[in-house]
């Protein structure tokens, strides 16, 4: 099994819930609870980071798919809801829009695509997590 990310998260003394992510290229940004749910909002909640991971995969997979076919997207525009149903089952909606008019074979083709990200993969088959306690 390959290792294709990583990333460390410590707390925060800005915030009860703020936590600073640190991932493995060095980047750095914060995560946060909003106000109504006892965080100071310093970033974003942790569902949408989720949101956030599943919709740059899909506009940068459909790109490099789009660039390798000769293919001109325009800006690609890619909006997420996360619906959290008791008993039926969490569902994310994605709606991708593009700049550039696109023949019905194209689009026909991007919707296979986008249904291949890796991270719609990853989420819908789901991943092991495997927690080990230290200290």
């Amino acid at each position: 099994m390959a290792l294709i990310a990583t990333a460390t998260l410590d707390s925060t003394a800005t915030s009860k819930y703020a936590q600073t992510i640190r991932t493995g290229g060095g980047h750095g940004l914060t995560a946060d609870e909003p106000v109504h749910a006892g965080g100071a909002d310093t970033g974003p909640a942790p569902y949408e980071l989720l949101l956030s991971a599943l919709g740059a995969c899909t506009a940068i997979t459909l790109r490099m798919y789009a660039e390798r076919k000769g293919w001109e997207l325009g800006d690609v525009r890619v909006e997420l809801a996360l619906h959290k149903s008791r008993g039926a089952g969490d569902r994310i909606t994605r709606v991708v829009r593009f700049g550039a008019a696109l023949t019905e074979a194209q689009r026909g083709r991007l919707a296979e695509i986008v249904e291949k990200t890796p991270v719609t993969l990853t989420i819908r088959q789901g991943a092991a997590i495997e927690t080990t306690f230290v200290g």
